[in-house]
């Protein structure tokens, strides 16, 4: 149980799924290319995205402990884990609409489809069991980390436009070598968490 906060943690800073794992870079790079979103609407992103990385965990983890594994089907998880992760989108959308009925939450049911960070975090669920509180943490830990790195990357974004950048490296070079030098900036909180 202390291990919660530095799981957590890391899972946000040090192991992040966007800069680490090479997970949810598609809505990353789609969110941050659209002109039309606003700083609600990324801020709207993270959070869903946050909300549904940890019901989906939550549910494919009692789903592969209790009901696959029991049955010595755990060779399934993957043909389980996609339609649950595209089924919770839906009901965790409407439940976050209205708990948070100000942000645009409307239109980004796109987004989290093709979100592989939630795909991935299912399956880590199913790496040797820590307990259900420990992947609670990692899930929450994680998305937490997507919306950060979400909104610098926004941030970091806006202020390339701005900027006189060489021809060559306008447009996605310039954004994915500005998401590798995020990176390495994140690497250097590795030594901050020992988990």
């Amino acid at each position: 149980m202390t291990d919660l906060i530095p799981t957590l943690i890391s899972a946000a800073l040090i192991n992040n799924l966007v800069l680490q794992l090479p997970l949810s870079v598609d809505p990353l790079l789609k969110a941050s290319r659209q002109e039309a979103f606003s700083r609600s609407q990324i801020h709207a992103l993270g959070i869903a995205t946050a909300w549904i990385m940890l019901l989906s965990t939550l549910i494919s983890y009692l789903l592969y402990h209790f009901v696959l594994l029991p049955l010595q089907l755990g060779y399934l998880r993957l043909f389980v884990f996609v339609p649950v992760s595209v089924l919770a989108i839906k009901p965790g959308l409407l439940l976050l609409n209205r708990m948070l009925p100000r942000l645009p939450i409307d239109r980004l049911w796109p987004l989290l489809l093709g979100n592989a960070g939630i795909l991935g975090l299912m399956l880590l669920s199913t790496q040797p069991d820590n307990g259900i509180f420990s992947m609670l943490a990692l899930s929450l830990g994680a998305g937490l980390g997507f919306w950060l790195v979400l909104s610098l990357f926004h941030d970091l974004r806006q202020r390339i436009q701005l900027q006189d950048v060489p021809l060559p490296f306008r447009g996605l070079p310039i954004e994915l070598i500005s998401a590798g030098l995020m990176g390495l900036a994140f690497l250097g909180l590795s030594g901050l968490v020992k988990t």
